[in-house]
């Protein structure tokens, strides 16, 4: 029986399926077969599926792509490097670029919000989703990346990261502390969404950001160039936009809060 599944299968479907249940079932079937097989079970694993790509061809000009890939349901993983600009064609502003901050085609800061990718993924409801900053929290990076490698259906994960374009007053080579400013004062949220949690009847959503300190958020983006200058160029319109870049963070928090059953 298994050599007639085995003939109707392609490697990539072999690789997929043969796990330790099935290594115990051939060593129990010992037909020639199965004996050639095991030979070789080290080499039968489970085969990892990987998309890296930015965040111009994630939230904006690839969306498309990247929304017909999550809809498939297929088992494959994509990692997004969010740093928030087309930043290998310029530093172009994109659907990822926050309010207020400065690029091309947003001279004096752009003025409407970052479209929320991660929040998007998960309406779909069997999307394995998690947004993370290395430099803030290691622990959380391994464990959303592991939880998305074991996820049986597709995976997002979007990763904070600070660019050249950001223009960090404190240097690229501080770029991980950079990372852990942006979650302690609320710029960038740390959160995770397992279906599989919901099939247990728990709480698919889990917010790994402690409560921001939200006194630190306007010293954050005087950090960056990308915000310093509209500061420096419009300082009337920054108030403006720096103040509206806070509320929508709050916001936005306060939207992963009611995730949780936590805020009003």
């Amino acid at each position: 029986m298994f050599k007639e599944w085995l003939e109707n299968q392609n490697s990539a479907e072999i690789s997929n399926r043969l796990y330790e249940p099935m290594v115990a079932a051939m060593e129990k079937c010992g037909c020639d077969t199965c004996k050639e097989i095991l030979k070789h079970k080290d080499h039968i694993v489970k085969r990892s599926q990987w998309i890296v790509g930015g965040d111009g061809a994630s939230y904006d000009i690839g969306y498309g792509g990247l929304d017909h890939v999550i809809a498939s349901g297929e088992d494959v993983n994509i990692l997004v490097l969010d740093t928030e600009v087309y930043s290998n064609t310029g530093g172009q502003a994109s659907k990822a670029t926050p309010l207020g901050a400065i690029a091309k085609f947003a001279a004096m800061g752009k003025r409407v919000r970052k479209k929320d990718l991660g929040m998007i993924a998960t309406t779909y409801g069997y999307v394995y989703v998690a947004q993370i900053a290395m430099g803030a929290d290691q622990a959380q990076t391994l464990k959303a990346i592991r939880e998305a490698e074991a996820y049986p259906g597709p995976s997002l994960i979007i990763a904070y990261a600070p660019c050249i374009n950001h223009g960090l007053k404190a240097g690229m080579g501080k770029s991980q502390a950079e990372e852990a400013k942006a979650v302690e004062c609320g710029y960038w949220h740390l959160w995770r969404y397992n279906p599989e949690l919901e099939a247990e009847g728990k709480n698919p959503f889990q917010l790994d950001s402690k409560e921001p300190q939200w006194d630190k958020f306007q010293d954050y983006l005087k950090g960056e160039v990308r915000f310093a200058s509209v500061a420096k160029q419009f300082p009337k319109e920054a108030d403006e936009l720096f103040a509206a870049a806070q509320e929508n963070a709050q916001w936005r928090y306060k939207s992963y809060l009611r995730m949780l059953g936590t805020a009003w």
